[in-house]
């Protein structure tokens, strides 16, 4: 395989960039890094390397030194690695509480027993990419294969001289043509590849090492079968005698697939083998995994310039798996913002081919979601995907870099786009409009067809701090809110029109909309601040005493004053001057801590519009008061739509969810974590509702990702092993390296399919058949969140678990006709208990009977044929 070489500067386009980054002062971004660090990271930061001989206690307390803890702290562990594994993310867990009885918790495990043991879906393989022939149907069908080049006159284009970088035409056989590898860089559009390099014309046509605008070539097919080429640069590509060059007209080239050798382009493996699953209907009970809080497309926010790489590139791995500018500069040394948040005082800039120290579990800043790699989970069984759309305005604000907007909702709409853009590039690389794996679904409807098509739904969804503008600023005590019921109608619209169909209303800032859970310790000082500078107001934490003693917004630290203080402050002035003037920060009394601030009337008002329009609503983040409230108003409006997506809910609140026939994905952390959090969950299980259990990674949005075990533990992950249908999952490679979970942990999203096979090794040394159980749930998650939504769009919750909502037999029968399609069915007789191949099982009654089950049968295309009885 030929590697192609790239300079840092036309790696990422933004060598001018660079060169002005160097002139900023380290001290400057210094002072912003920490600052925008302590801003964001969500499950309580990581240590930064730190001078020992001045180290604060913060530093003392994150290297597991000897160190005094403030008045008031509550009893922990300082080497206590649960914080990413905590049941609640939103407030300190120090005690074991339950809301439920124990009996409640003994019916819900034996429900979820019963749930398992009912009969699975059948399953078929269906082919990851389409079949390609020997001459393509379509411009866009030569993605990801070798191609020979024929002239009008028969000719076959051919390379050669000392370098094979010259290209000419030659009267040979086929076999002895150039064989052409066609890299597609957009819908269209291709990077013809040799072993030395790329076709380009830039005036002169030639083999050249470095992909440009003047190598990627626009591709159109004429009626007559043939081929025309021209790139980006406005070239054309013209056959004249034996030469190839940049003409006034195109010439019509036949393509054929190369017999001959071929160099494949450099690109990230899969490492699975076996086709993906899809269902025998497109209407039947899906399987598979779901992630229902992921940030795809952050390489856009905070300004574009704290990110690290991104999910795709025109010109593939090479080019989007690169350091930030700013690190490469200094070799690793200068990435303030990595370090703080990995503990690394360095690290190799190095991405692709070596991927030496990154992406790791606790590299944030790096890349996670690389198109490969999502294509690598969904390989591995994952079938729904929510990308959320994320901004911190006041973070990206005071962040120095910077190349995009810091208003959330323009960087909103920038990511959306992006989604749309990234979807097209997958279906360049599959050979066409529609033919990618990654689809953005808009109705559980859509979703359950694409899935069953074998493909990844995808979710479009919202997590920022200000949605919508709906900041507010406290004057003489009294919020003054930045927007009102009419824009959030109108902002709400537009999202929805845009395909956003999941939203959170918070994230790290009070807002006009509702109160946060705040972050606790050093980090929430640091929020605290930056909350002030955005509302004028500190959080209005108070001492409370949660009845289960766990359902408690974030600690505050209580100190009148920090060690840290005047170097936080110091780092604010040093960006802005004596412009800003910061008031002392309140001192917290004792905990457990609770914001007084809770769901206003514009919370409210958006909740109400959320459900109105038939959207899922997501409680994370906000404070255990206004999370009550919105869990109280979910339940007066009857409303199903609602899911805690990565543990930022508290535990009063998750049966809460379940009773109202909503869906959790707790947060994935580590495999160990993740399945105490899955034991919990299951004891919290609604019996009246189809059971299954998710994750959130949190991939790209700062949060780590689960650590390895270890390759010693009695249990690890063997390799190859085999997920859902019975695809062989062996190590991923991509470049120089290779990542095994037991070692590496879930270094990037391709190894979350790894790590669901090590949540089964881990529970199974827990409790012998465990293992099969978890990758059960685990499996069965995403038809759970189909259904949530199903419900949320006013569907009936199905008959069999739910037995007040049976009719009688006679009235099914009226109500089902012939010639119905499957949704149309489901409003008039509510979600089926079983949807196997191409039949619905609903439960009736009559005088005799309480409980008779009705089948349901359709055609392929899900009309109804005919409804039988007993």
């Amino acid at each position: 395989m030929a590697a192609v070489t790239t300079t840092a500067a036309e790696r990422d386009g933004v060598g001018v960039e660079r060169k002005q980054s160097v002139r900023i002062g380290l001290s400057l971004v210094a002072a912003a890094a920490v600052v925008a660090t302590a801003l964001s990271v969500p499950n309580g930061g990581a240590s930064g390397a730190v001078d020992l001989a001045a180290a604060s206690e913060r530093d003392k307390s994150a290297l597991g030194l000897p160190h005094t803890d403030p008045p008031g702290t509550p009893p922990h562990r300082h080497d206590d690695p649960r914080t990413k594994n905590a049941i609640s993310r939103a407030g300190f867990e120090e005690g074991t509480a339950d809301p439920t009885t124990a009996a409640e918790r003994t019916a819900a495990t034996a429900y979820v027993e019963r749930e398992r043991a009912l009969p699975d879906p059948r399953l078929v393989p269906i082919s990851a990419y389409p079949s390609r022939t020997d001459v393509p149907a379509t411009r866009y069908a030569m993605a990801g294969a070798c191609y020979t080049l024929q002239a009008p006159s028969g000719a076959y284009a051919v390379t050669g001289g000392t370098d094979d970088t010259s290209v000419a035409l030659a009267a040979v056989p086929a076999s002895e043509a150039a064989a052409f590898y066609f890299k597609a860089t957009r819908l269209g559009g291709y990077l013809l590849h040799t072993a030395a390099g790329v076709l380009a014309s830039d005036g002169q046509v030639e083999i050249v090492a470095e992909p440009s605008p003047d190598a990627d070539w626009t591709v159109l097919r004429g009626s007559t079968g043939r081929f025309v080429f021209q790139t980006v640069g406005g070239d054309r590509l013209t056959a004249s005698g034996t030469d190839l060059v940049a003409g006034a007209r195109s010439s019509g080239f036949r393509l054929r697939v190369a017999t001959g050798e071929c160099a494949d382009y450099p690109e990230a493996d899969i490492n699975i083998e076996g086709d993906p699953h899809g269902g025998v209907t497109s209407y039947q009970e899906v399987r598979g995994y779901v992630d229902a809080h992921t940030h795809g497309m952050a390489f856009e926010f905070l300004g574009g310039k704290v990110h690290c790489g991104r999910p795709w590139h025109a010109y593939g791995a090479p080019y989007a798996l690169v350091d930030c500018p700013d690190h490469t500069l200094t070799q690793g040394n200068g990435a303030i913002l990595e370090s703080f948040l990995s503990g690394e005082t360095s690290h190799d800039p190095v991405g692709w081919p070596t991927f030496k120290d990154w992406p790791a579990p606790h590299s944030l800043t790096h890349e996670g979601t690389y198109y490969r790699w999502l294509e690598r989970a969904w390989r591995g069984g994952q079938r729904l995907f929510v990308n959320l759309l994320v901004e911190n305005n006041k973070l990206c604000q005071l962040y120095p870099l910077k190349k995009n907007s810091c208003d959330d909702m323009d960087s909103i709409r920038l990511q959306a786009r992006d989604m749309y853009e990234f979807q097209d590039y997958v279906d360049a690389q599959f050979g066409g409009p529609g033919k990618g794996f990654y689809r953005i679904v808009k109705t559980p409807f859509e979703a359950r067809q694409v899935i069953n098509a074998g493909k990844l739904a995808v979710v479009m969804g919202i997590e920022t701090s200000i949605p919508f503008g709906c900041t507010f600023k406290e004057v003489l005590g009294k919020d003054q809110p930045a927007c009102d019921e009419a824009e959030i109608d109108a902002n709400l619209d537009e999202m929805e029109a845009l395909g956003v169909r999941q939203m959170e209303l918070v994230n790290k800032f009070d807002n006009a909309l509702s109160g946060v859970a705040g972050d606790s310790g050093e980090i929430g000082v640091l929020v605290n601040s930056a909350n002030f500078l955005e509302t004028a107001s500190f959080w209005q934490m108070e001492h409370c005493e949660p009845a289960d003693g766990e359902s408690a917004d974030n600690p505050q630290t209580v100190l009148p004053t920090l060690p840290e203080q005047d170097a936080i402050f110091g780092a604010i002035f040093s960006l802005f001057g004596d412009a800003i003037q910061l008031p002392q920060l309140p001192v917290y009394g004792p905990p457990a801590h609770c914001n007084k601030r809770g769901l206003t009337d514009l919370g409210e008002h958006l909740i109400r519009a959320l459900a109105e329009r038939h959207m899922i609503f997501d409680p994370d983040h906000m404070s255990v008061k206004a999370r009550q409230s919105s869990m109280d108003l979910i339940e007066e409006l009857d409303y199903p739509g609602v899911l805690s997506s990565h543990s930022w809910s508290t535990p009063d609140t998750y049966p809460r969810i379940y009773r109202a026939g909503g869906f959790i994905t707790p947060y994935a952390g580590d495999s160990t974590g993740f399945v105490d959090k899955w034991r919990r969950h299951v004891e919290w299980a609604d019996p009246r509702y189809y059971w299954g259990i998710g994750f959130g990674a949190d991939i790209n949005g700062l949060g780590a990702q689960g650590d390895p075990r270890g390759a010693d533990v009695p249990n690890p992950v063997t390799y190859p092993f085999n997920g859902i249908n019975g695809v062989q999952v062996d190590k991923q490679q991509a470049g120089e390296r290779v990542w095994d979970i037991n070692v590496d942990g879930v270094a990037q999203y391709g190894l979350y399919p790894d790590w669901v096979q090590d949540l089964g090794m881990v529970a199974d040394t827990q409790r012998a058949g465990d293992g099969a159980a978890i990758r059960d749930d685990m499996a069965r998650g995403t038809e759970a969140y189909l259904q949530m939504w199903e419900r949320a769009l006013g569907i009936a919750a199905d008959s069999c678990r739910n037995p007040g909502l049976r009719k009688n037999v006679s009235t099914v029968q009226q109500l089902v006709q012939p010639g119905l399609t499957t949704t149309q069915v489901m409003r008039r007789v509510g979600q089926p208990y079983r949807r196997i191949g191409q039949t619905f099982g609903v439960c009736a009654k009559t005088a005799a009977n309480p409980r008779v089950m009705v089948t349901i049968v359709f055609d392929k295309t899900g009309r109804v044929l005919r409804v039988q009885t007993p």
